[in-house]
């Protein structure tokens, strides 16, 4: 027990890694505060071009959404850190891997908004529209706050795997909460700063999973 405690739970390396720790949470918070809301809006908009009647339009949301579901995200984090500066494009760690996490979580939060939309019955649209409402008001107003409740515990249960997501971020030495977590391993030659990150996680975490089991507890519930 002694040595278990002296290899995973050291107070005096917990203490010395501390500062480590707290440096790559804030960089963890910054990177879900910029992914999360952005993928969030652009998958919405993705599933509100999705309701267009253009074929081409549709077609093209087809192939954005398969490619960026279907593609790694570890990979894509690398391809954008590491290709766009042969295309000239230089950007920082931290856009680099906003932006890869943003191509990928879009086009998920994209599937889960566009069933919530096909969930609205025809007579929704219809009746909005009769009432003199435009299309994009009966969207704005009528469909999508429906579509997003009714489809909520998926968003939620996105949103904890982009979180989780963040850690990727540790390949291009983004210094989040992983990446700092193993720097201090390295200084303090002891594992307990990835016991330490990996507490820290479920302490963030565990309350959206509550939630989420919380919200399809509710659903499942009869009316």
């Amino acid at each position: 027990m002694e040595s278990l405690i002296d290899s995973f739970f050291n107070p005096e390396v917990m203490k010395a890694s501390l500062p480590y720790l707290v440096r790559g949470l804030v960089m963890t918070l910054q990177l879900s505060s910029i992914v999360i809301p952005t993928g969030v809006v652009s998958g919405a908009v993705l599933a509100i071009l999705f309701t267009s009647h253009h074929r081409w339009l549709r077609a093209l949301l087809i192939v954005y959404v398969d490619f960026f579901r279907a593609f790694p995200p570890l990979v894509l984090v690398i391809f954008v850190f590491y290709g766009l500066p042969y295309l000239g494009i230089e950007i920082s760690n931290l856009a680099a891997v906003s932006l890869a996490l943003v191509l990928n979580t879009s086009s998920f939060y994209g599937e889960i908004f566009r069933a919530g939309i096909e969930s609205i019955p025809a007579g929704q649209w219809e009746a909005a529209r009769a009432t003199g409402l435009s299309s994009l008001q009966t969207m704005t107003y009528v469909v999508l706050p429906q579509a997003t409740r009714n489809v909520l515990p998926d968003l939620v249960s996105n949103t904890l795997e982009v979180v989780k997501l963040t850690s990727l971020a540790s390949v291009v030495a983004l210094p989040e909460l992983l990446r700092m977590a193993r720097i201090a391993q390295g200084v303090t030659f002891n594992p307990t700063p990835l016991v330490m990150a990996a507490l820290v996680y479920l302490v963030f975490l565990w309350p959206l999973v509550r939630l989420l089991s919380s919200m399809e507890r509710r659903l499942a519930a009869p009316v």
